[in-house]
This record gives C-alpha cells, sequence and structure tokens, in this order.
C-alpha cells in the first residue's frame, strides 16, 4: 500500500499508525504462507463449510447474502446452520443463538440471522461451534446434505473450508492496511478465493477481481465472479414516510443513507455511529433532540441496529416519532447458474455422488 502523499506533515498519530501497519501486513503474510505451506493446518469439521467474508473492515453486505445463500441451498435440500464470531458479544461461551436472546450475549449479526429463522452457533473459534451444531444435528437424526456456512471467516483460515466466497468493494482497491486503513488484506489475497461477489454498480471490475483470483483462460468461467444487486426495503411506501431522521452503527453508513434516499425516503438528517455501537439512554436524549432541530416526524434505522435497541429505549424513542425498520434486500444476477456452480464446486471438493437437491 503506498502511503498518501496529500499530508506533507503527518501526525504524531498518523505516524504510529503507520508504524504498526507494517508489521501488521509482515504478520498477515507470514500467516497465510504458513497456512498455504501447509506449516500450519487448519481445524476440519465433519460437514463442509462454505465461508462468506469480504477483505475490510465493516458492512459489504455479508449478512444479506449468507441469508440468502441458506435460503436457496435449503431450497435444493440441503440441512444449513451458519459459524460466527459473535463480534461483539460479552459471553465467551460457545452456544446456539436463542432468538429470543440479546446482542451483549450473542451479537447483533447472529441473532439477527437466528431472527430470520437460522441455526446459529457462535464461539471464538468456529471449531467449537461447528462441533455443537453437528452434534445437534445427530441427535436430532437430520438427513444427510449437511453444511455450515461460515459467517465473515476469509481470514479465519484455522477453520478448514470447502468453498471461499469473498465479496468486493471498489473502496478496497484504493485502501490501505488497518490500522491507518480499513483492508484487513490487500486485493491480492483474492487468490485463495473461489467464487468473488461485486455489487452491481462495481460489475465493471469483474476481469481485474479475475486477474487478482488467478483466473485466465477456461479458469476465467462466468461462475467465478458473482453480481447482487442490492435494494433497501420498506415497511410502507416512502411517500408515506414523513420528514425522517436516518440513524445507524453499521460499517457502511453512507451506503445506508444512500439507499433510503435512492428509495424516496425525504431525509432531514443523519447519524453514525460506530459499527456495532451499543446504545444508551444518552444517545436516545441525543437522537430525540436532533429530531426536534431537524423538523423530522419519524426515525429510520436499519435491522441490525433494531436488534441493539433495547425495548426499553425503543419506547422512549418513539416518544418523539415512530420508529422505522429498513431491510436490505439481495439478489444475484442469473441466480439459478450461480447456485448450480456453487453446488458443482461443492460436489466436486467433497466428491459427492449426485443428489437429487433441486
Amino acid at each position: 500500500m503506498n502511503r498518501p502523499t496529500d499530508d506533507p506533515q503527518p501526525s504524531a498519530a498518523s505516524i504510529l499508525l503507520w508504524s504498526f501497519t507494517v508489521p501488521y501486513g509482515i504478520a498477515a503474510t507470514f500467516k497465510n504462507f504458513a497456512y498455504d505451506r501447509h506449516w500450519l493446518r487448519p481445524q476440519k469439521l465433519s460437514w463442509p463449510v462454505v465461508s462468506v467474508g469480504n477483505l475490510s473492515v465493516g458492512g459489504t453486505g455479508k449478512t444479506p447474502l449468507v441469508l440468502l445463500l441458506a435460503d436457496r441451498l435449503s431450497q435444493r435440500g440441503w440441512t444449513v446452520d451458519v459459524l460466527s464470531r459473535g463480534y461483539g458479544r460479552s459471553s465467551k461461551r460457545t452456544a446456539r443463538v436463542d432468538p429470543l436472546g440479546e446482542p451483549e450475549e450473542f451479537g447483533d449479526e447472529p441473532l439477527l440471522m437466528a431472527r430470520h429463522g437460522l441455526s446459529v452457533y457462535v464461539g471464538a473459534n468456529r471449531f467449537d461451534p461447528g462441533q455443537l451444531a453437528e452434534a445437534g444435528a445427530k441427535a436430532d437424526s437430520v438427513p444427510s446434505g449437511k453444511l455450515h456456512i461460515l459467517d465473515d471467516g476469509f481470514q479465519h483460515r484455522k477453520l478448514a473450508r470447502a468453498i471461499d466466497i469473498v465479496l468486493l468493494q471498489r473502496a478496497d482497491l484504493a485502501g490501505n492496511l488497518l490500522p491507518v486503513g480499513r483492508l484487513r488484506e490487500p486485493p491480492s489475497a483474492l487468490r485463495r478465493a473461489d467464487i468473488c461477489v461485486l455489487r452491481a454498480e462495481d460489475a465493471d471490475l469483474s476481469e481485474q477481481a479475475l486477474q487478482w483470483m488467478g483466473r485466465r483462460g477456461q479458469n476465467a468461467g462466468p461462475s467465478s465472479i458473482w453480481i447482487v444487486e442490492r435494494r433497501t426495503s420498506l415497511p410502507s411506501p416512502p411517500n408515506s414516510i414523513p420528514n425522517a431522521l436516518a440513524f445507524c452503527a453499521i460499517g457502511d453508513a453512507n451506503g445506508f443513507f444512500d439507499g433510503l434516499r435512492q428509495a424516496g425516503v425525504a431525509l432531514q438528517s443523519t447519524i453514525a455511529f460506530r459499527d456495532h455501537h451499543a446504545y444508551s439512554a444518552s444517545d436516545i436524549e441525543g437522537l430525540k433532540a436532533a429530531a426536534r432541530r431537524c423538523g423530522a416526524k419519524c426515525f429510520v434505522t436499519t435491522e441490525k441496529d433494531s436488534v441493539r435497541l433495547p425495548s426499553t429505549l425503543r419506547t422512549e424513542l418513539e416518544k418523539e416519532g415512530p420508529l422505522i425498520i429498513a431491510g436490505l434486500d439481495v439478489s444475484l444476477r442469473k441466480e439459478q447458474r450461480c447456485i448450480d456452480s456453487l453446488e458443482a464446486l461443492l460436489k466436486e471438493r467433497l466428491q459427492l455422488r449426485p443428489r437429487n437437491v433441486r
């Protein structure tokens, strides 16, 4: 990563961050080299693992894609669960996520997925929750055709996976490694990816992504690149939503606000908190005061934020105006071809016999 040149006199804090970026990059490179050379060996679960990850810190739409894949694979006869670290939770225990639980115990994203009906297991190393899932399934006599989806797993090489799916966004191309920037790995890490997922507005990056993946000639098949369409969904027509104040604590706050505007919501103001922020009573009072200042008649936030908003705080906020929960709908271009190719690759990697899993 090249150091930016627009600051001829960088601050002491900037210099300190850059001093940590170099060892971070060296450590990440050595870790990957050790796994690539089999000096380090990942732990293997009994069922295949499909990892969904990205290169950067923050929101690239992994959770909606996990929900989509789990649904489509379930429709084809697979028994699917999700393994997650449970970022931001205070509990350290390995557990199955209770949809009625709290984000402090399970993490906001695992809790959101569980409330969408998925079987989700959390644990720091992902191997232990995988074993817990497999033990539970054996007890329930679940039929064959089982797999785990590893949420945010591209850098978690301690767990073996059959397939790596990586979401890439345009901002990753010009980013810097942590802690200066948001990249956990540079785009060259895509050489480990089986499938690269691009947003529709970034579809022009397909050829470049294939080069990073090392796919040329016959290896550069159309199934190596997936294009995802994203659309903000609302519980009521945008023209029925009064002037709104939008707030969130997600990795891509600007993407959420832009999606609301594109959907036709009239935003009076926007407020972004740090990703995974735990809302407090003072935050609610601040949101109410901001709404009064800008003349907003309601609030809009994301599904993930709603999970982190206790009922007491939500009730207090709605004394000022109704709270509207916006979703993010994703769809794959040429979806059948994408899921067909995923199944075919799974069977190839696992040497599975043909199965009727349409």
